[in-house]
C-alpha cells in the first residue's frame, strides 16, 4: 500500500552519506531509561570504517542506559541551507582502551588543532573516568531535502 504521506528522497548513495557524516557536526544518541522513557544526548563524533565512536563519561547517563540495554538511535543532522539526516540504529558498546587517544581523534574533527583536542580530552579524564561508545549501524536511513520530490 502506497503511503499518502510524501516520502524525502535519501542520499543517493554511500558515498554522499559519508561526505555527509565526514562533515564535523553533532551526533543525537537516544539510549532507553530504566523506566521506559528516551534519553538523548548531543555528542561529538566520528564515523570511520562504517562505525561511529562517541567518547563520554563512564558515569553518564547513556553509558549507564547502554549497560542494560545497548540499543541506540544516532541522528546527524544539518538544517544549512536544507535539511539532511543521517539515523543509525544498532547496538552499541562500551570500550575503555585507548580513551584518550580514540577521543582526541574524535575532537580533532572539532578543535582548531590536535594539541587542543588533546588538551581537552585529558582534561576530561583527569575529571571523569572516560569511555568510547562504539557502533556499528545494523540499519542506515538517510534524507536530503536538497533533492527534488514530489508531495502529491
Amino acid at each position: 500500500m502506497k503511503s499518502k504521506f510524501p516520502q524525502a528522497p535519501p542520499f543517493a548513495n554511500n558515498q554522499e552519506i559519508e561526505a555527509f557524516l565526514a562533515r564535523p557536526l553533532f551526533a543525537r544518541l537516544g539510549s532507553h531509561n530504566e523506566d521506559g522513557t528516551i534519553h538523548i544526548a548531543p555528542l561529538y563524533y566520528l564515523y570511520e570504517g562504517g562505525e561511529f565512536i562517541f567518547g563520554t563519561q563512564d558515569l553518564s547517563r547513556k553509558a549507564k542506559n547502554l549497560r542494560r540495554d545497548s540499543q541506540v538511535t544516532v541522528l546527524i543532522d544539518a538544517t544549512d541551507p536544507v535539511l539532511q539526516a543521517v539515523m543509525a540504529y544498532g547496538n552499541a558498546t562500551l570500550d575503555y582502551e585507548n580513551v584518550i587517544s580514540k577521543r582526541v581523534k574524535i575532537l580533532e574533527r572539532y578543535f582548531e588543532s590536535q594539541a587542543e583536542a588533546k588538551a581537552f580530552a585529558e582534561r576530561l579524564a583527569k575529571a571523569w573516568k572516560t569511555v568510547i561508545i562504539r557502533l556499528k549501524p545494523t540499519k542506515i536511513v538517510s534524507f536530503d531535502y536538497s533533492k527534488p520530490f514530489s508531495i502529491g
